[in-house]
């Protein structure tokens, strides 16, 4: 579409622009939204794994709304559920970290634990083998020798729950522990097979020095990220409209060789014509991040970008407890739940 500017309509004063388009240039007009008919979103909405590795997958999502995709994101960081460490019952630390550091440092460590085998632990309920993991660090470097480097692969499991005893309330009462496990959680089938242990094994928790030691008891539990960013399953999980690149015009020659060379992902390349001419082709339009240097200078007439407005590439990183497309299954179950609330909140 070419451009219009007042040079070009003598009726308009020197600086000015119709009322039209002045308008577009300086407002957003909102209108009331097109209705979604649920036929044509089934016809029209498409789904397509473009990578999938172990800990992260990237998809295209097609005929959606920019609200739809925002809402998968939002639930993926905030309320799939996650298993983490929340309570650290600190027997002995002489290393140069804090106790609440050190809790913290924990907290953070993903582990190879599916939430949805576990339950949520309430406040007027008792840890117990469906809602609790039990970890145990002790760990020390002897007075002499060289400094020592804790990592997370010594957090050992602890299937039976808690060693440690709680102070009876007079001499005469039974000591008990801090969880109420009824059996083993090594004898039950669903963890039998699979250790409740650490994702990665080398994370570094902490460093000891000659004379230094640290025991303690951590007990993991089920939480949702928008309590605290431990219980969130993904590293991070975002999208991108898909990014479209048009040629307005050929670039041959030496400019399509300067083309080229201004695209730092390389969006464009070079077709070969025949008798010594070539131009300037897109080549990979869904690696262009519209940092716009291919249109800064002299290109700004014959480069176009654009983005897709229902086409969202979509990617999610798992912080490693599920598999992304796992993750992202429970996402679509969330959000199945929510709908189904409101429909019957409104009925």
């Amino acid at each position: 579409m070419p451009k219009v500017s007042a040079l070009d309509m003598p009726d308009v004063p020197m600086g000015q622009l119709p009322e039209h388009l002045q308008l577009q240039r300086s407002r957003v007009v909102c209108k009331a939204d097109a209705p979604i008919h649920l036929e044509s979103f089934c016809k029209n909405f498409k789904l397509e794994v473009i990578r999938l590795t172990e800990d992260e997958i990237e998809f295209d999502m097609i005929g959606i709304d920019a609200s739809l995709a925002n809402a998968f994101r939002r639930i993926l960081i905030a309320e799939v559920p996650m298993m983490a460490i929340e309570k650290v019952l600190m027997v002995n630390n002489t290393s140069v970290i804090a106790d609440e550091v050190l809790a913290h440092r924990l907290g953070l460590i993903p582990l190879n634990a599916d939430p949805r085998l576990f339950e949520y632990l309430s406040e007027n309920d008792s840890p117990n083998e469906r809602n609790t993991i039990v970890y145990k660090l002790d760990v020390s470097c002897r007075k002499g020798g060289p400094r020592m480097t804790v990592k997370s692969d010594q957090l050992k499991w602890l299937p039976n729950g808690s060693e440690l005893e709680m102070t009876p309330p007079n001499q005469s009462a039974k000591p008990k522990s801090y969880t109420s496990f009824s059996c083993s959680q090594d004898s039950m089938p669903e963890f039998s097979k699979k250790p409740l242990g650490v994702k990665h094994e080398d994370i570094i928790i902490a460093k000891l020095g000659p004379g230094q030691a640290i025991e303690l008891e951590a007990h993991a539990v089920k939480g949702i990220g928008k309590v605290h960013a431990k219980w969130s399953p993904v590293s991070t999980a975002w999208y991108r409209m898909l990014p479209e690149v048009v040629l307005l015009k050929d670039i041959k020659g030496d400019d399509a060789e300067k083309l080229v060379k201004k695209c730092p992902v390389n969006v464009f390349d070079i077709e070969d014509l025949g008798n010594g001419k070539k131009k300037a082709v897109v080549s990979k339009p869904r690696a262009c991040t519209l940092c716009r240097e291919c249109i800064r200078g002299v290109n700004e007439e014959l480069v176009e970008l654009r983005r897709v407005k229902d086409h969202f590439i979509f990617t999610i990183e798992s912080a490693g407890a599920l598999p992304p497309e796992v993750l992202f299954t429970e996402a679509v179950k969330i959000l199945e739940d929510k709908c189904d609330r409101v429909i019957s909140d409104l009925s």
